[in-house]
């Protein structure tokens, strides 16, 4: 592979993935807390799928939006750990053209998806608390369906324009990946030729899709929060406030580190490579880890079945 790595080519053949750049001496320790994440990861979305279908008081828009959220981890974390891992145990670093091509558009198109299930889950708290009586006659079973298709619908559409881009570019001088997978950003810099196109493209997924995402899920909340504050006592305060409470976690996990990445690859130019690639690297796979739990810590319906589950069991 030294000479591929070197000369010119139109379309190359594979691309080497090189993990967590300078830190290959220690990829077998990287992999235990990878390996943790994938195994809890893969665990508590099946869990969530399981108890939802068991619990038949669970069949509700909300837990339904929170199965389409575990489908999405799911699909995330299986088409990118297995081969992340392979790096790390078995130096594995090859992968194919098409494959890489791949496992970008399931990247970008799964994260497109996600943060539409968020505004779809914003949707569902707004008119559960802002319009409680209307709430089983709007967010009907149909209109759930519809939702779910249209977030797919919406991520395929908008994420496909970049295995096309860069199907299109002549690589040259390396086929060298800084990353344990492939990503829109990464492959585009080893193009040699204009790719203005593909990142004001890039620009527009992040802010016009991702950022209108945030925007209507802020604009939800503060509808949320002007109808809670409204209620008469303490009590129906904090009550009506804690159903929000799971879906306000998520939120957190899933858009703070994508911002912290923003400011950090716009002003932190000195900081090593290796921590750039440790930190998205957490952006991508913490959110799918910790979506389970939390719902599994902080929604009472969850936590008593999980709790039936287990004491049946020790029975």
């Amino acid at each position: 592979m030294s000479d591929s790595n070197t000369t010119e080519f139109t379309n190359p053949s594979s691309f080497i993935l090189l993990g967590i750049p300078g830190l290959e001496a220690v990829h077998v320790w990287i992999s235990i807390p990878f390996c943790t994440m994938y195994t809890i990861a893969v665990l508590g979305n099946f869990t969530i799928l399981f108890i939802v279908k068991m619990e038949p008081n669970l069949h509700a828009p909300m837990y339904y939006f929170l199965c389409m959220l575990a489908i999405t981890d799911l699909v995330l974390y299986t088409s990118t750990m297995p081969k992340i891992l392979a790096i790390f145990w078995f130096n594995s670093r090859e992968i194919n053209f098409s494959a890489c091509l791949t496992q970008m558009y399931f990247i970008h198109c799964f994260s497109v998806m996600e943060s539409g299930i968020l505004v779809a889950m914003a949707l569902d708290r707004y008119v559960a608390i802002c319009h409680p009586l209307r709430h089983s006659t709007i967010l009907t079973n149909p209109v759930v369906v519809k939702i779910g298709l249209a977030m797919v619908l919406r991520s395929n559409m908008v994420i496909l324009p970049y295995p096309f881009l860069v199907r299109q570019w002549p690589y040259c001088t390396t086929n060298l990946i800084p990353n344990p997978y492939c990503v829109h950003i990464a492959v585009a810099k080893l193009a040699c030729a204009d790719t203005h196109v593909s990142s004001y493209y890039g620009l527009f997924v992040t802010f016009c899709v991702i950022g209108l995402d945030g925007i209507f899920i802020t604009v939800s909340y503060t509808q949320i929060l002007r109808a809670i504050f409204s209620l008469p006592t303490k009590d129906a305060r904090l009550k009506t406030f804690e159903t929000c409470g799971s879906h306000l976690c998520v939120i957190f996990a899933f858009y703070i580190p994508r911002l912290f990445i923003s400011l950090m690859y716009r002003f932190a130019r000195n900081v090593p490579l290796h921590f750039h690639v440790l930190i998205a690297n957490v952006y991508l796979f913490m959110p799918p880890m910790l979506n389970p739990i939390i719902y599994g810590v902080r929604t009472k319906q969850i936590r008593d079945r999980l709790l039936r589950l287990f004491t049946h069991k020790g029975a």
